[in-house]
């Protein structure tokens, strides 16, 4: 499992595919990346050179966001939005969705959870419908 940029690249791989498990590369930035590096997409990760992977690594690092600094910027992105009282930075601030997906019904995945919203009885009411409860039965 060779080691670039601080993240484990899975050796069995293809080159192309293992440096998409670098968060901020997809499919086609790797292959984007190999071809500046001139390598082979083909090659797998665990016979990579320490040259190789030199080369890789100055390439993603002169084009490219990717990790920590990546995840810091698009959270910079957001905090902003909420700062400047955007539409999309209230979207955020209450967790719905943010690019005009409907709301009325679905969007569970950005809700979250659904919250059943009952009745809401002081102990006085609970006592009363317990006693009620056996004498409705008769």
């Amino acid at each position: 499992m060779p080691r670039i940029l601080s993240v484990d690249i899975p050796g069995k791989k293809r080159l192309e595919y293992a440096l998409t498990y670098i968060y901020g590369l997809g499919l086609t930035t790797s292959r984007e990346v190999i071809a500046k590096a001139g390598l082979d997409p083909a090659k797998k990760a665990d016979d990579l050179t320490d040259e190789e992977i030199t080369k890789l690594t100055a390439v993603v690092r002169a084009d490219y966001t990717i990790e920590g600094d990546l995840r810091r910027e698009i959270g910079q992105n957001i905090r902003r939005l909420i700062s400047i009282n955007s539409y999309r930075g209230s979207r955020h601030r209450r967790g719905l969705p943010v690019r005009g997906q409907r709301t009325k019904t679905n969007a569970r995945t950005r809700k979250g959870a659904r919250r059943t919203v009952g009745a809401v009885r002081g102990k006085d009411a609970r006592s009363a419908a317990k006693v009620a409860a056996p004498a409705a039965k008769k």
